[in-house]
């Protein structure tokens, strides 16, 4: 069977992207959950949760590593930073 060209659709808002300056990682037997938040003491918002199998978090993981590294490359060593001092709480708010 030939390959076919997928198309994409995509809301105008998403275009835009968010930005996420934490994250956490949860996982189940089936499913991996990337929660990207946005901190800003003295609050944060999840900005983003992605949800995925454990084979495309795989993939994903290794197409960062290289992209990192490629990174690293081009523009030196990234120096990690340290992550929040307080504990978070996750608290969703009902509208």
């Amino acid at each position: 069977m030939p390959e076919q060209e997928i198309k994409i659709k995509s809301k105008e808002e998403d275009l835009k992207g968010s930005y996420s300056n934490l994250m956490q990682i949860f996982h189940t037997k089936e499913e991996f959950l990337f929660d990207f938040f946005l901190v800003s003491p003295p609050e944060g918002i999840l900005a983003s949760r992605v949800i995925m199998s454990p084979g495309h978090a795989k993939r994903v993981w290794k197409a960062l590593e290289e992209n990192i590294r490629k990174y690293e490359e081009k523009f030196g060593k990234i120096e990690e930073s340290s992550g929040p001092e307080a504990p978070l709480g996750f608290q969703v708010e009902k509208k």
